[in-house]
């Protein structure tokens, strides 16, 4: 079985539960009205709280509900937007990113791609193989189980280097004593130089090879 993750995610939606600052205090204007008026009447009548200090209470406690009202508005404003940028994938741009992906491009004569085995193999096999699906280079990989990272000099097995800018795809096969299928995923990292969203869904750019923003694993900025 061959390990491979390009273009393939399953998509999670996330609920976040988010509480305003009158229901975390459980006050309101109203409440703190009431107990103005539960203080008048306690008061002592030889000795009554001067007004004007009762005047400057009034009016916090009318604009109580106002400025939570504002805060509210202004945190729904903050979230709204910090949306729209990870959706547009316009937050995504000029970081380096890794991400569920078996395609990248060569580089400064190199290309680099990480694996994961979910239990260790008896043999792991890699196949590096070019835009048109033909294979230019096979070889062994790591045999434990766990992350490992695998760097291609861009050179074909018959020892010809290729040039720099091709999309190249890594396809890795790995089996245990008994020769069966051990699971496992593929990365691509780099840094985001663009996005396109003609086709309906936001694509981000690594060079000339694509990610979706699902299957980012982690940023950096």
């Amino acid at each position: 079985m061959t390990i491979s993750t390009v273009n393939s995610y399953s998509a999670t939606t996330s609920t976040t539960t988010s509480s305003s600052s009158t229901s975390s205090l459980g006050l309101t204007s109203e409440d703190f009205l009431e107990l103005m008026l539960e203080q008048l009447q306690s008061q002592n009548p030889l000795d009554p709280t001067d007004t004007d200090s009762y005047l400057d209470r009034m009016v916090s406690y009318a604009s109580y509900d106002t400025q939570n009202e504002i805060n509210e508005q202004l945190t729904s404003l903050v979230d709204s937007v910090s949306s729209v940028l990870s959706g547009s994938g316009l937050g995504y741009l000029g970081t380096t990113v890794e991400a569920y992906g078996n395609t990248t491009t060569l580089t400064d004569g190199s290309a680099t791609w990480g694996y994961s085995l979910e239990e260790d193999a008896e043999s792991t096999s890699i196949t590096i193989s070019d835009s048109d699906g033909n294979t230019v280079w096979t070889g062994e990989g790591e045999t434990d189980s766990g992350d490992h990272t695998f760097t291609w000099d861009g050179t074909t097995t018959d020892g010809t280097q290729l040039s720099d800018g091709g999309l190249y795809t890594i396809s890795i096969t790995a089996t245990d004593a008994d020769g069966e299928a051990i699971d496992g995923t593929t990365t691509v990292s780099g840094v985001v130089t663009g996005i396109d969203s003609s086709s309906g869904e936001t694509v981000l750019q690594i060079g000339d090879a694509e990610i979706q923003i699902d299957n980012i694993l982690s940023i950096q900025s």
